[in-house]
């Protein structure tokens, strides 16, 4: 058993693959998203997306950064988290903007304040704002906060979201056998972002959260962890959430900022790419739970060869060094650097790039689609070559 299993995560999610094997997969079985018929109106020319998701135990981080420091600003970067986890979800699809938002929030009482309610919330409607003035509506439609200390330990921050497009506009994934994949960069800072990011995001924070700091957080924060996980897999790592990595062009920053960086919202990379090639990208994958190896369990026929991918942020080099990790691992736990990826001919990879490029994201051409078993083939930066089976 892995230590990712080991601590109670799963980074392939075998056992909800299992469980929703036999569900109906929508009209478009091979897209990204689960597209249904558009049930509001039964225009037979259009489809929704509905989606949900949450960031995850990196509410736990934020907990105890914000309980170490004071620092309340950190719980706008977990609003960010849960929000991109849908949205740029279905931006895979091609549904870009008009998209309906509304959160779900569990909390204990006793420890999480109405001030950081109030903060995510903010927050919530600071990014909507933000999406606004690049040309994407993000409609917001309230939510439900509930006080559940009986079954959530610190707090727990989802989002559903909604919106409608045309059938003929939905992005399926059908890479092609001479496609390239074009890899969109996880870390760096974009122009709509205002801090550097370390390219975490939302997946592997159970173990990046315990890899990374110091047991002493065990006893200061039980609350933080699963009572049940091993003593010896909880808090292992060497590190304080104020000791710092040195990030080229961005000089020392904490640790713990550094792991509580939001997860990059691609959506206006997205947003001007689905427009300006459309009909002619043969799919796109969000690299979040299953990290390089995300796609294997969409393809259908080919194989995906990524022997280039975008450089290793600092923070998952660290990451590497200190644990003891399989490489196979590790880059399915992590995104390692490259957090989207597109399936198109190579003629088109530069309009691609450039549109990140805009936007002061790195991207470059980082494999292609060949024939072969079907799967992802990954070279990692170490040089070792992993495979991930569809």
């Amino acid at each position: 058993m892995s230590v990712y299993a080991k601590r109670g995560v799963s980074a392939d999610k075998s056992e909800v693959h299992a469980a929703i094997k036999h569900l109906d997969k929508g009209l478009f079985p091979g897209a990204f998203c689960k597209i249904l018929p558009d049930f509001a109106t039964g225009d037979a020319d259009y489809c929704a997306l509905m989606h949900a998701d949450t960031a995850g135990t990196k509410t736990s981080l934020a907990y105890l950064y914000w309980r170490e420091t004071g620092d309340l600003s950190v719980w706008d970067g977990i609003a960010q988290d849960a929000i991109v986890m849908n949205v740029d979800d279905m931006a895979c699809v091609g549904l870009t903007t008009n998209i309906a938002l509304s959160s779900t929030i569990g909390r204990n009482k006793h420890l999480i304040p109405g001030e950081i309610i109030a903060r995510l919330i903010q927050a919530t409607s600071d990014f909507a704002d933000r999406m606004r003035d690049l040309g994407i509506d993000i409609i917001l439609a309230g939510g439900e906060t509930a006080d559940v200390g009986d079954i959530v330990r610190t707090a727990d921050v989802g989002y559903t979201a909604y919106g409608r497009m045309r059938r003929d506009a939905v992005i399926d994934i059908a890479p092609q056998v001479g496609d390239v994949v074009v890899g969109f960069a996880s870390a760096g800072r974009a122009t709509y972002e205002t801090d550097y990011n370390s390219g975490i995001g939302s997946n592997g924070l159970t173990g990046a959260r315990h890899d990374v700091l110091h047991h002493d957080y065990a006893a200061k924060y039980p609350e933080t962890f699963d009572p049940n996980t091993e003593a010896e897999y909880v808090y292992a790592g060497p590190a304080r959430l104020s000791d710092t990595l040195d990030i080229p062009g961005h000089g020392p920053l904490s640790l713990g900022k550094l792991l509580l960086s939001p997860t990059r919202t691609f959506l206006p990379v997205l947003h001007r790419m689905v427009h300006e090639l459309r009909g002619q990208l043969h799919g796109i994958v969000h690299n979040t739970g299953g990290g390089q190896g995300k796609a294997s369990k969409f393809l259908r026929g080919t194989r995906l060869v990524k022997n280039r991918l975008l450089p290793l942020p600092p923070l998952f080099s660290y990451i590497d060094a200190i644990n003891d990790m399989s490489q196979k691992e590790l880059y399915q736990v992590y995104n390692c650097g490259t957090r989207l990826e597109a399936y198109l001919p190579a003629k088109l990879a530069d309009v691609a790039i450039e549109i990140a490029k805009s936007y002061a994201i790195d991207a470059q051409v980082i494999g292609e689609i060949t024939d072969g078993e079907s799967g992802v083939e990954v070279h990692t930066h170490g040089g070792e070559v992993i495979f991930y089976g569809s």
